[in-house]
């Protein structure tokens, strides 16, 4: 297979909370463990778990909004997360990302005209006023937005249109992958499928490639062309989509994939969970989903399952699953 367009590697990410100042080990929520996640060119590669699993983490580990605690992160092969912010500048053009909240993630001071041409200006200082003012406008045009809205400040525009402006702003600088964390969360459902449209429009067009981070798993089965679950901070399944949903081997996978509604009764397979979601602090030994799954052994309390590949391409880190105690 070819080389990956991004890829973390073995990635940990804690962070240090609270504690005494002459305490030698302060707390820390252990957000990431141990995760490694390889997106091809073109993909659309969706990331998947409940609030708090260390979804949005990893893809700013990935983006260099965070450092990892341990692990590396790759663009095309060559290692960057180590990079200095100088030397990274050419990878922050090649990297860009659509934030959740499009009431946040816009400069309530700032035009829209001025919030598309800061990038612009930034990474391409050399572009007179002219060619700037013609790629904001074939950008617009090209996601569904009115050129003549640049005037206008962000207060004056709905939700929709204001994600799609965030979608704007992410392609003036033709990035190759784009990281979009929960992009439509914030939004109404009648304009989520315009946003979506928007995005896979735009993959077409411009040959991108995706690291979507969502907790809609209907989403993703519409979306996304490969899919990582995870729990934790640790990546229990990793599968292209069809794959998953026709057949989820994880116990936490299948739980949320019979959590999905569905418009006849006869078709629920809902799975009640027990217990609670552990604290990412004191987190359990062996499979840290082991306190709430009904398969767990011995061994699950023991020891941490390895993500092993499957014949069919699915990667899984189960015990039960490499033992034959479930299908």
């Amino acid at each position: 297979m070819s080389t990956p367009l991004v890829e973390a590697k073995e990635i940990h990410k804690n962070f240090d909370v609270g504690g005494h100042f002459l305490q030698r080990e302060k707390p820390q929520v252990k957000a990431i463990n141990d995760v490694s996640v390889s997106i091809h060119e073109g993909e659309s590669f969706c990331l998947v778990g409940e609030s708090g699993c260390g979804k949005s983490t990893l893809a700013r580990t990935f983006m260099g909004l965070l450092k990892p605690s341990a692990g590396e992160i790759h663009y095309r092969g060559k290692r960057i997360d180590n990079l200095g912010h100088k030397d990274r500048m050419p990878y922050f053009q090649k990297m860009q990302m659509i934030f959740q909240n499009p009431y946040a993630s816009l400069n309530p001071r700032r035009t829209i005209q001025k919030t598309l041409e800061e990038p612009l200006r930034f990474h391409f200082p050399d572009l007179t006023d002219k060619e700037i003012g013609e790629k904001v406008e074939e950008v617009m045009t090209s996601v569904g937005n009115d050129p003549s809205w640049g005037k206008r400040y962000p207060h004056e525009f709905s939700g929709g249109q204001r994600q799609r402006i965030s979608i704007a702003r992410a392609l003036m600088v033709d990035p190759d992958f784009v990281v979009a964390d929960e992009p439509i969360s914030a939004l109404d459902v009648s304009i989520q499928a315009q946003v979506l449209n928007v995005m896979m429009d735009a993959q077409e067009k411009r040959k991108l490639t995706y690291l979507f981070i969502t907790h809609d798993l209907s989403v993703v089965q519409h979306f996304g062309s490969r899919v990582g679950v995870m729990y934790l901070g640790t990546l229990c399944e990793l599968a292209d989509t069809k794959t998953l949903y026709s057949n989820p081997r994880h116990p936490y996978t299948q739980v949320l994939l019979g959590a999905i509604p569905t418009l006849s009764c006869e078709e629920m397979t809902h799975t009640k969970l027990t217990g609670e979601v552990p604290s990412a602090m004191n987190l359990p030994t062996g499979c840290v989903f082991h306190n709430r799954c009904p398969h767990a052994n011995d061994r699950c309390k023991r020891e941490v399952p390895l993500l092993r590949k499957l014949d069919d391409g699915a990667a899984v880190a189960c015990h039960a699953l490499e033992e034959g105690r479930i299908s």
